[in-house]
């Protein structure tokens, strides 16, 4: 579970991201990324439109997601935001899948 510090919150926060960050897309998912100046814990955001599927399964990748970024807190540079949009066909990824694909993004927009 990602604390309150590690989570984009405000509408405007997710919007600057999606518009100014870094975009590194992959079959399920699109991570994009933003390195501000600030000195602060990276933070994580998640978009799950209703295209994917049901609440059951946006809920459960929404938490897989969370899992999948607390385990790559320490690998992020702090004063970070990301915003992972989850892809309709990532309704059928499995928890390895989808860590693949958001530690690849990662890795290579150098968050």
């Amino acid at each position: 579970m990602l604390a309150r510090p590690n989570r984009l919150t405000r509408g405007a926060d997710y919007k600057a991201v999606v518009r100014r960050g870094r975009r590194c897309a992959s079959a399920n998912t699109v991570v994009y990324t933003s390195a501000t100046g600030e000195s602060r814990p990276p933070r994580f955001g998640f978009i799950v439109s209703r295209q994917v599927g049901s609440a059951v399964v946006r809920n459960t990748l929404r938490r897989r997601l969370k899992a999948v970024c607390a385990e790559a807190l320490t690998d992020v540079r702090p004063g970070s935001d990301v915003v992972i949009r989850v892809l309709p066909p990532g309704r059928d990824a499995d928890f390895a899948a989808l860590r693949a694909d958001v530690t690849r993004c990662l890795a290579r927009s150098g968050a």
